[in-house]
């Protein structure tokens, strides 16, 4: 036992992911040494943060990593996540900073249930970009539907390209539209629009529209449980695929995307694609992360 009586302490930080100021962007409670901890141990714990994520590191053999990544799980206050964007890079970042022994060419190679993905650092920087899996794109929606679901009108979407599922490991539905100004108004319909999405094998709507310049070409929201997310980086990645794919951005090209401005946790997010033989790959998606705060949790 120890001196306060509890067999179980486990360290962890608390990081702002897709920014460089504390407070802002998307916060996120990474915790180390949790092999052997039960699945609903670490949706407890993930509860008790209450943030848009929580994500359990379980170190394994080095050469075992060195081959496969450091495996690392992902959850929701509501649910494990076979991937998500802004746990991936924090996480990344905080092993950076405290376990540099895993870097191999700047870079951290993490294990999620989704598969490896890496994540490769600036030098002497928190500024990170994670390689996302090559993109499925899925259903296209009926645009009044989704306008109607979305609190918006269907004048407000993009007249060229219709609503999409795509996928790079979460399935979203990514919905553009002609400018950033009807962002204000969107206020999905969650009970409704869940059943929308289910049925066409998506999770949550991603809706985003140009600025008409360059610094943030994009502003985004995203919507779900009831609240909003700061910044997803999974949808992020489904969202560049969805421009490139559909000529609206340039293969190659990085955007800058802003999210979270309404909420008051502004977050900025870096995104690029290329296209190989008619189809979108090396996904992108890029940020800084800034440290917050350390602490233990007292397990019985």
């Amino acid at each position: 036992m120890t001196s306060l009586g509890y067999p179980t302490q486990l360290k962890y930080h608390i990081v702002d992911v897709f920014t460089e100021t504390p407070l802002q962007g998307n916060g996120l409670a990474v915790v180390f040494d949790t092999m052997g901890l039960r699945t609903e141990r670490m949706q407890a714990i993930a509860r008790e943060f209450n943030l848009s994520e929580t994500t359990f590191i379980q170190r394994r053999d080095p050469a075992i990593e060195k081959r496969e990544g450091v495996r690392v799980r992902i959850f929701t206050t509501q649910e494990e996540l076979p991937f998500a964007g802004h746990p991936t890079l924090g996480t990344a970042s905080v092993l950076k900073q405290h376990a540099p022994e895993l870097l191999i060419d700047h870079t951290v190679l993490l294990a999620l249930n989704v598969g490896p993905i890496p994540v490769r650092f600036k030098t002497e920087t928190l500024f990170g970009e994670m390689t996302q899996r090559n993109p499925e794109f899925l259903d296209q929606l009926d645009p009044c539907e989704v306008a109607r679901l979305c609190g918006l009108r269907a004048e407000d979407l993009h007249p060229a390209v219709p609503p999409q599922i795509v996928s790079t490991g979460t399935a979203f539905a990514i919905v553009a539209l002609r400018s950033h100004e009807p962002l204000y108004r969107l206020r999905v319909d969650q009970e409704p629009a869940t059943r929308y999405l289910r049925e066409h094998g998506g999770r949550w709507f991603y809706v985003m529209g140009p600025t008409g310049g360059d610094a943030p070409a994009w502003r985004a929201r995203m919507q779900f449980y009831g609240g909003e997310d700061p910044a997803t980086g999974s949808a992020a990645g489904c969202a560049i695929s969805y421009l490139v794919g559909h000529k609206i951005v340039t293969a190659g090209k990085q955007i800058h995307v802003q999210q979270g401005v309404e909420i008051g946790r502004t977050s900025d997010l870096f995104l690029a694609a290329d296209v190989l033989d008619g189809k979108v790959t090396n996904v992108r998606v890029a940020g800084s992360t800034v440290p917050v705060a350390k602490g233990t949790i007292f397990l019985p």
